[in-house]
C-alpha cells in the first residue's frame, strides 16, 4: 500500500480515504425524493458539457487525493452512465498508483450486458444500483418515467454476470410511499449474494419537500424484517463504513441500514465529494463548495493545488447529521443530483 504524501485531518481528527465524483448533473429518472419533475422539468438548465470537468481534469484531482490520502474513488451523478465514454475515465482512473478501489451508483437503466463487461475490462470493480421497490406500480410513481423493475434487475445481472461483484442495492425509504416493499425487497434478494442497503429518506438539496415525519427509521426497517428472518449484526469491514451490517441467521446473505438520520455516522466520515461542475464538498449536506475547477482553469502547479485542498479538508469541521435542527433543515443546500450520494 501506497503511504499518502501528505496525510491530513479535519479539524475532527478525520482522514480523507473516500472521493466521490459526480460525472453529470444529469439524469433519465426523476426520482421524487431527489430530482422531482416539479423542479427537474423539461426547461431545466442543466451544465453545458463546458462545465463539466474534463476526464483530465478529474484523473489530476484523483492523484492529488491519492497524496492526501484516498484510497477509494466512487464515481456518481446524475445517472454517471449518461456521461459519454465513461469507460475511457474509469480506464485513466484505474491506472492511477495508489487507488485501491473504484466503485459506480448508477439507475440500472443504461446497464447492458456490453456495457457492464465495459466497464469491467476498463477497470471498474463493483456497482451499486438503485431500486426503491419490487412493485412496479410502486417503483414507477418513485421513478416518476415508468421505468419497470425488470430492466433494473436485468442489471444487476449484467453486473453480476461481468464480475462487478458484489452488486449492492440501495433503497430509500419513505414513509407512505414504499415502506410496505421493505420485506418484499428483503425477501428477493435473500440467497442472491447481493448486498440490498435500505437507506433513511434524508434532507439532501431542498427541492424533495424532505420532513422528518417521513423518515422510517433504520429500527423499524429492521424490526420488519428481523420479525420474519431473524438477523444478527456483522462488524464493520472497514473503519468509516456507512452501513451498519447485518446478516441473515439462516446463511441466506446479509443486508444493511444507512441511518444518516437516526443513528448518524459524522465522526466516522472521510469522505470528500466533487460536484459535477468541479466545486469541492466536505459534506453531502453542504451549502458552500469551493471552486476547485477555477483552480484547474487559472493553471494552477499541482503543489498549489495539493496546498488549497489539504487546507479545504484540515479546516472541515462538517457534522450536519449530527445537529440537524429545524433551522439546519431549512438552511440552503447542495442538490443531491449535483453531488451524487
Amino acid at each position: 500500500m501506497m503511504a499518502p504524501r501528505r496525510a491530513v485531518r479535519d479539524g475532527l481528527g478525520r482522514p480523507v480515504s473516500d472521493l466521490r465524483i459526480s460525472v453529470t448533473d444529469r439524469c433519465n429518472f426523476r426520482c421524487t425524493y431527489c430530482m422531482p419533475k416539479e423542479v427537474f422539468g423539461a426547461d431545466y438548465p442543466f451544465l453545458p458539457h463546458s462545465a463539466l470537468l474534463s476526464f483530465e481534469e478529474i484523473v489530476r484531482l484523483v492523484r492529488l487525493f491519492v497524496q492526501l490520502g484516498v484510497r477509494k474513488v466512487r464515481l456518481t451523478g446524475g445517472e454517471p452512465l449518461l456521461r459519454r465514454d465513461l469507460e475511457t475515465l474509469v480506464a485513466m482512473i484505474a491506472e492511477v498508483e495508489g487507488i485501491e478501489d473504484m466503485a459506480l451508483t448508477t439507475n440500472g437503466s443504461m446497464l447492458t450486458p456490453e456495457r457492464a463487461r465495459a466497464l469491467k475490462a476498463a477497470g471498474l470493480r463493483r456497482v451499486t444500483i438503485s431500486l426503491d421497490a419490487m412493485d412496479d406500480a410502486v417503483f414507477q410513481a418513485l421513478n416518476d418515467v415508468r421505468f419497470p423493475v425488470s430492466r433494473v434487475l436485468a442489471a444487476m445481472d449484467a453486473a453480476a454476470a461481468a464480475g462487478l461483484q458484489p452488486v449492492k442495492i440501495n433503497a430509500v425509504v419513505k414513509r407512505g410511499v414504499n415502506d410496505q416493499q421493505i420485506v418484499p425487497l428483503a425477501e428477493y434478494f435473500r440467497n442472491t449474494g447481493h448486498v440490498l442497503r435500505f437507506i433513511e429518506y434524508m434532507d439532501v438539496g431542498n427541492t424533495n419537500g424532505w420532513r422528518m415525519e417521513d423518515v422510517v427509521p433504520a429500527e423499524d426497517m429492521l424490526r420488519a424484517i428481523h420479525e420474519r428472518w431473524p438477523l444478527e449484526p456483522v462488524p464493520p469491514a472497514h473503519p468509516g463504513e456507512v452501513a451498519t451490517r447485518y446478516r441473515y441467521l439462516d446463511g441466506a446473505g446479509e443486508i444493511g441500514v444507512i441511518a444518516s438520520v437516526t443513528r448518524p455516522f459524522c465522526g466516522g466520515c472521510t469522505r470528500a465529494r466533487l460536484s459535477s461542475d468541479g466545486q469541492l464538498f466536505t459534506c453531502l449536506f453542504g451549502s458552500r463548495g469551493h471552486d476547485v475547477r477555477a483552480w484547474l482553469r487559472q493553471n494552477w502547479s499541482d503543489e498549489a493545488l495539493l496546498d488549497a485542498l489539504a487546507g479545504v479538508w484540515g479546516r472541515r469541521v462538517d457534522r450536519y447529521s449530527e445537529v440537524r435542527s429545524a433551522h439546519t433543515t431549512h438552511s440552503p443546500r447542495v442538490e443531491m443530483s449535483k453531488i451524487g450520494g
